[in-house]
């Protein structure tokens, strides 16, 4: 009688069953490639024994970081370090060659903390809860980049975000660059405008246009008909004006072509760690939320930077940068096809004066074409079709 009321209770109440142990490891890795986040992996590792084993397997990781300290602010205490890293995230406007910067995490808690210790779980888990609720009281930690991610066994794609761009730029002015680095710099593309307008609502758009040009839709050969005048009404030939060698416009942009490399060398030079530690990372990128500068390394730039050691600058922490050839080319006023306009618009090519030309237009041109995402992509692929600069620049 026994027997049978307790086959009926286990009937009307069965016991829980924790459906991902159902799943295997291959399939439980693949969502964790998915979820990609740092953080979110930290979380799932202290959630059970096998997750725990699991996640240093992961292949596919992003790291979002939350501060950046400059090296100034180095010895300093933690909470020091924090208030320096909140004043430097908004204060956009110091210029790189005054603060090359390392990344830093700010307050990565227990859950990144197991992460990059991979604390087994023991005798010394029950004891933590005290000093778990002292740490989150009185103590902020800082974890760089390569302590989080040096427990990864298995990474292959990896992607670094800052919390943002280096370069302080004027208001409603726009840069973007991108750099390619093996052991030094392969390429780099920079755009950048005086300003920038931005369309306003779908009608508008069909109305610039329209009155722009009749065929511009879906016709990048014919985008070069946008590029009408200057902000004055003068006629543009596809030569630079006058005034752009006189109003400091000239002088901007080699700012700004300066400041683009030393941002893209210092981050560079502080990936260093991270590829010498992972050695089945195939593909790195790192950026900023931004999106005012993208650092990529493929497979091959990986392996070249463990083989040949780069060059650093004796100035400071950075990457030295070798003898360049660039090309400029410039429109005083650029309409893309979505309506959005650009204001001394400039593009900049760079590569390494001991490397081939390479062409940026036609089957080579992808490089400069593909450098940045729309409607920006489209900008680049207009401008190069004008009269060429050439300029050169020593090693710094």
């Amino acid at each position: 009688m026994g027997s049978s009321k307790s086959d009926l209770r286990s009937t009307i109440y069965p016991e829980p069953v924790d459906h991902f142990d159902r799943l295997p490891d291959s399939i439980l890795l693949l969502v964790f490639n998915k979820i990609g986040d740092v953080k979110a992996l930290g979380r799932c590792c202290v959630v059970s024994r096998r997750f725990h084993s699991l996640v240093p397997q992961v292949d596919n990781v992003i790291v979002r970081v939350d501060c950046v300290i400059s090296d100034e602010d180095g010895g300093s205490s933690s909470s020091g370090a924090t208030s320096a890293a909140g004043a430097g995230s908004t204060n956009k406007s110091r210029h790189p060659i005054s603060s090359l910067l390392r990344f830093l995490f700010l307050g990565l808690v227990k859950p990144i903390q197991s992460l990059t210790q991979l604390i087994s779980i023991s005798s010394r888990r029950s004891a933590g809860s005290s000093l778990d609720d002292g740490y989150e009281q009185n103590d902020v930690t800082h974890h760089s980049p390569t302590q989080v991610l040096k427990n990864f066994d298995e990474i292959k794609v990896l992607r670094i975000e800052l919390p943002s761009g280096e370069l302080g730029i004027d208001e409603g002015a726009l840069l973007r660059w991108r750099a390619d680095f093996g052991s030094t710099l392969d390429n780099c593309v920079i755009l950048g405008a005086s300003s920038v307008v931005h369309p306003v609502s779908n009608t508008s758009i069909n109305n610039n246009i329209t009155n722009t040009s009749s065929n511009i839709v879906g016709n990048i050969a014919n985008s070069s008909s946008n590029i009408v005048g200057d902000s004055n009404g003068e006629l543009d030939n596809g030569s630079i004006p006058e005034s752009f060698y006189t109003n400091g416009g000239l002088k901007l942009r080699v700012v700004w072509t300066i400041s683009s490399l030393i941002a893209a060398s210092a981050r560079h030079y502080l990936l260093q760690p991270i590829i010498a530690e992972h050695k089945k990372l195939e593909s790195l990128v790192l950026t900023d939320v931004d999106g005012q500068g993208v650092l990529c390394m493929n497979k091959e730039q990986l392996e070249e930077l463990r083989v040949k050691p780069l060059s650093a600058s004796s100035a400071s922490k950075r990457t030295m940068v070798p003898a360049l050839n660039m090309r400029l080319w410039y429109a005083p006023y650029l309409e893309l096809p979505d309506g959005t306009v650009l204001k001394g618009a400039t593009l900049v090519a760079i590569r390494p004066s001991e490397q081939p030309k390479k062409e940026v237009v036609g089957p080579d041109g992808n490089w400069v074409g593909s450098a940045f995402e729309e409607p920006y992509g489209t900008a680049a692929r207009i401008l190069v079709k004008r009269r060429t600069y050439c300029l050169e620049m020593n090693s710094f």
